[in-house]
């Protein structure tokens, strides 16, 4: 299953009033994700301050990221 385009396109027409992004999850670098599924990690962003950063507690969440993991690493 995993996430595809298809299935990102579905989430954002879904949840519009959540600002959602697409990743590899070679691209996250340095955090642990608050949730993981077949093929991807999902990451929570706190970007109330200056500089956005990845936080584990949704109260503080401004957006999610959905970070694709490669099966083969």
């Amino acid at each position: 299953m995993g996430l595809n385009a298809k299935t990102f396109g579905a989430l954002r027409e879904a949840f519009t009033d959540i600002h959602l992004t697409h990743c590899s999850d070679d691209d996250i670098g340095v955090g642990k994700p608050v949730r993981s599924a077949d093929g991807f990690n999902l990451y929570l962003v706190d970007g109330r301050a200056h500089c956005r950063v990845l936080t584990d507690d949704p109260a503080n969440a401004t957006s999610v990221v959905l970070a694709e993991v490669d099966e083969e690493d």
